[in-house]
C-alpha cells in the first residue's frame, strides 16, 4: 500500500500526488489530507479511476483508504 501525506497542499497537488501513487502501486493507496476541498477532489479522481474508497476523520485530518 502506498501512503501519501497531502496536508497543507492546495489543489491540484493532492490529486497529482494521488495519481503518482496509484501509478506506482495500483492495488491500494492511503492518503492523509487536512482540507475538505482536497478530499472531494481526490474522491472524484479515485471514482473516475475505478477505486473503492473509505474516508475516516481523525482529529482535524481525513484518511482516505482506496483499493482497486
Amino acid at each position: 500500500m502506498s501512503k501519501i501525506d497531502v496536508r497543507g497542499m492546495s489543489c491540484p497537488q493532492p490529486v497529482l500526488m494521488t495519481k503518482n501513487a496509484i501509478q506506482s502501486n495500483p492495488e491500494s493507496v492511503q492518503i492523509i489530507a487536512d482540507d475538505n476541498t482536497a478530499v472531494n477532489n481526490i474522491s472524484r479522481f479515485l471514482e473516475y479511476e475505478g477505486y473503492k474508497y473509505e474516508i475516516k476523520e481523525m482529529d482535524e485530518d481525513y484518511i482516505i483508504s482506496a483499493k482497486k
